[in-house]
């Protein structure tokens, strides 16, 4: 037997006392408190006067959760079958599953002057992507800021506009504007219109107020923070440049394969003239980097624009944003890579900085763990299901991206294949967090013994 040693007992005390854990990793605390927020918000959608007709069965609370909390959006009940109550559980959900439970730690602990421990210090980089502490509490503070700058602004200029061109009544036209708002920014899709914004193509002002929102959601927070320190686009570190440039380039390439592809088809883009057109498209586009809002019927899309919006939702948001996908900066790092193997340069340079071959790996695992998830999960679905390939297709990457635009088979989806949606749908909001963690400690343990050059057939 072995004998107690008393120091070892008061160590693990004072690691419980001093707010550490038993070996629990930063991730696996973040992981934890979206699962917390999970369980919460399952409850309240379970009470009974959460939805208007029958109450939401557990399951189906559940689901409604998972999905608001990973800002994901996809509903097996719809948003408009839910109560005033319910409706509101689930933008709260959003809006603190969009930002982070971290987000709201660390400033509460600011605004009641408590020092930030090496624990939440910890937890605080993984959150937000961050290398040194120094800044964390500035981050916190500007992300709430910007936050409730852009989403007040936005609500007031929905509301002036739904209001003043009468087409909502005042109280309406408020409690719409502050949800799509909140919706809107945190890249979630909700929407409390039963067509989604099919009818809005021929309102260029709604067109434009959500879409731009959707964009800075998508953008990331150092991005915008680093613009408008910097304010010259020569003064705004490279990063941030190639995010911008990256985000116009997606979307003005889906805008015009989506319009090309969709003009021809009668049951989407065709029955509608050129300006109707071209808004549907342009926010179609914009929606699918992750918001998951249809200006068209989706479910009737050619094949050849469904692997476009995978490809789009695949892809992603910014680091550190509202958005889903592999993120832009792991896109980015992939396809510089590629080119820099094409043209036979040793280095990977970017706007003449090179990028380091951890960053690069880890570009390539996020990548590689992405597509795994995505097959493990169709080849389920197509076990699971007799519903066509496309559709399945569309399902899996648009739990994984948290885009939640699909063609609309969710509810039909049978108890395990919707169980793989959710796991899909948390692993898209908690798994890169979890992979970058794991990464970085592999870094700290350097193995010294160096093995000699093997070559290796690839390609």
């Amino acid at each position: 037997m072995h004998k107690l040693d008393p120091r070892r007992g008061l160590d693990t005390f004072r690691r419980i006392h001093r707010g550490g854990s038993l070996g629990a990793s930063p991730p696996a605390v973040l992981a934890s408190g979206f699962l917390l927020l999970i369980a919460v918000g399952t409850l309240l959608l379970a009470l009974p006067f959460a939805r208007t007709e029958k109450p939401l069965d557990l399951f189906e609370a559940l689901f409604t959760a998972t999905a608001a909390v990973t800002v994901t959006g996809l509903s097996i009940v719809p948003t408009q079958d839910l109560s005033l109550f319910g409706q509101f559980v689930s933008i709260i959900l959003v809006q603190i599953g969009g930002l982070g439970f971290v987000t709201f730690a660390v400033v509460s602990a600011i605004t009641l002057g408590h020092r930030i421990s090496l624990r939440q210090q910890s937890l605080a980089l993984e959150a937000f992507n961050q290398t040194s502490t120094a800044r964390v509490k500035d981050t916190a503070t500007s992300v709430l800021r910007i936050t409730a700058i852009i989403e007040i602004s936005t609500a007031l200029l929905l509301f002036f506009w739904w209001w003043g061109s009468g087409r909502l009544p005042l109280g309406k036209a408020l409690y719409y504007a502050i949800f799509h708002s909140i919706a809107a920014f945190n890249n979630a899709g909700y929407a409390l219109f039963s067509d989604s914004l099919r009818s809005f193509t021929g309102d260029g002002v709604t067109i434009a107020i959500i879409s731009a929102t959707v964009i800075l959601g998508g953008l990331g927070f150092p991005v915008i923070v680093d613009a408008l320190r910097k304010k010259r686009w020569n003064r705004i570190q490279p990063y941030a440049r190639l995010v911008i440039l990256t985000t116009l380039a997606l979307n003005l390439a889906g805008f015009i394969l989506i319009w090309l592809l969709e003009s021809r088809n009668p049951l989407t883009l065709g029955v509608l003239d050129w300006p109707e057109q071209a808004r549907a498209a342009w926010m179609q586009s914009i929606s699918l980097r992750t918001a998951g809002f249809t200006t068209f019927n989706v479910e009737l899309m050619d094949d050849s624009t469904t692997l476009l919006a995978a490809v789009l939702m695949f892809i992603g948001g910014g680091s550190m944003s509202t958005a889903g996908g592999i993120k832009l900066g792991t896109f980015i790092v992939i396809m510089a890579a590629v080119f820099a193997y094409l043209t036979q340069r040793k280095e990977v340079v970017l706007m003449e900085r090179s990028i380091s071959a951890e960053s690069i790996q880890k570009a390539l695992a996020v990548v590689v763990i992405s597509l795994l998830a995505a097959c493990l999960a169709l080849f389920l679905l197509t076990i699971f299901e007799d519903i066509a390939f496309s559709n399945l297709f569309l399902e899996v990457i648009a739990a994984l991206s948290t885009t939640g635009l699909s063609h609309g088979i969710t509810a039909e989806l049978s108890r395990p294949s919707q169980c793989v949606l959710l796991l899909l749908m948390f692993m898209g909001r908690v798994g890169p967090l979890t992979l970058v963690y794991s990464l970085a400690v592999r870094s700290r343990v350097r193995n010294r013994v160096r093995y000699p050059e093997m070559e290796f057939q690839v390609g």
